[in-house]
């Protein structure tokens, strides 16, 4: 799991009838050690209303159908919560 930001929406008018009621956002990973590294944007479902703007933590793989709760459903990231707070010593 990983800590991302929601930078925006992703609508796809023809995609996989598994996956149609779905709400899918683009996040992008945050690197607490390295502020200025580049991450790849990642395409994500979002069980939980999350928003533009709003820190969330990113689930990948069987956690990420998991959190779906079909392991046939095929998505390889959601989100799984919202971050309120955080603090790195």
């Amino acid at each position: 799991m990983f800590p991302a930001l929601v930078i925006g929406n992703v609508w796809a008018t023809r995609k996989d009838s598994r996956v149609e009621a779905i709400k899918m956002l683009i996040v992008k990973p945050l690197n607490y050690t390295d502020e200025n590294a580049e991450q790849t944007p990642v395409i994500v479902a979002d069980w939980i209303g999350a928003g533009v703007g709003e820190r969330v933590i990113v689930v990948t793989g069987s956690a990420a159908r998991c959190a779906a709760g079909d392991q046939g459903i095929p998505i390889d990231a959601s989100v799984i919560g919202i971050i309120d707070g955080e603090e790195i010593v």
